[in-house]
């Protein structure tokens, strides 16, 4: 397949690094301000040296990726909220080319799903979206494969909110402390708030909510509590009691929530670290778990890149 890559943050760099890996070709990226495009394939080290010494991939407006001749569109500019713009228009006017498009950004199919699916009927291209959920976790995928099966998810969803519990608790050591710390590895943001807020964990239980349901869910449909105000001494009386506190997300009966909830320490929800986690409710399999890296570059590229592998060819 042919490429045309959207945003090159550490998601669409590690689409671009390792799409030859997969079998594809990459014949445009984009940053918010150029494009580099080559419809018989870039020189994938060569846009990603000059991202990083001259601080864009290209010399051309950066429409010019979407306009270029591609399969497959990879939108993997940020999130954002409300009308999902400008990612929402890109899919558009991709799948008004009858292109195919992969997501890594959550705000079209969390805000705007219905609107997607409907430009998907009318296009002979396809939308997928597993990088939206939980990185490189198949979670999309095994929901598609159990076939209707699935009747509920829930787990840990936000690698920043689970590591500063897990260092909170571990520790003893309380939430601005922590915090602090997790900036200085680069597991938190400068700004946190969509992190610690519940709001990334939500959006990912909304994109679950609309595949589940085949509903119209977005985040105002969701209960959302982060975990800023949760003080250190929450942990020590979890702690005495045998458990301990994960932001979990949960998706069943028709309701997306996403809060701090009290969970067995050494139980299958309570992952450490950056680890992500999602449970499945199943009609005739039981409880299934799928536990694993829930962000990164390479990481979510692999799941891009496995979405791709997963579309027809176009006609």
């Amino acid at each position: 397949m042919k490429l045309s890559v959207l945003g090159s943050g550490a998601v669409g760099a590690a689409v671009v690094e390792l799409a030859g890996e997969y079998g594809h070709e990459v014949v445009a990226v984009a940053d918010s301000a150029s494009a580099a495009v080559d419809e018989s394939g870039l020189d994938a080290e060569a846009v990603l040296e000059r991202k990083r010494t001259d601080g864009r991939v290209g010399d051309a407006d950066a429409d010019a990726a979407l306009e270029a001749d591609y399969d497959v569109l990879v939108e993997a500019t940020p999130t954002t909220l409300g009308d999902a713009e400008p990612g929402f228009s890109h899919v558009k006017q991709a799948l008004e080319r009858d292109r195919h498009v992969v997501l890594a950004n959550k705000g079209p199919v969390a805000e705007r799903y219905d609107e997607l699916r409907s430009l998907e009927a009318d296009s002979a291209g396809s939308v997928r979206f597993e990088a939206a959920v939980g990185g490189a976790i198949p979670i999309l995928s095994t929901i598609a494969d159990l076939d209707g099966q699935v009747t509920a998810a829930r787990g840990v969803l936000n690698g920043t909110a689970n590591f500063i519990l897990s260092r909170m608790a571990a520790e003893g050591l309380g939430y601005e402390h922590v915090l602090a710390e997790a900036q200085d590895l680069g597991v938190a943001e400068a700004d946190p708030t969509f992190d610690v807020e519940g709001t990334d964990a939500a959006l990912k239980c909304v994109i679950l909510a609309n595949v589940l349901y085949e509903d119209t869910y977005t985040l105002e449909d969701a209960s959302v509590e982060g975990i800023a105000d949760l003080p250190g001494s929450a942990l020590e009386l979890a702690a005495e009691d045998g458990r301990t506190i994960r932001l979990i997300g949960d998706v069943s009966d028709g309701e997306v929530s996403v809060a701090p909830r009290l969970v067995p320490e050494n139980g299958t929800l309570a992952v450490s670290g950056t680890l992500n986690i999602i449970q499945l409710e199943t009609a005739h399999a039981g409880q299934l778990n799928i536990s694993g890296r829930g962000a990164g570059g390479p990481e979510t590229a692999s799941a891009v890149l496995a979405d791709v592998g997963r579309l027809p060819p176009l006609e």
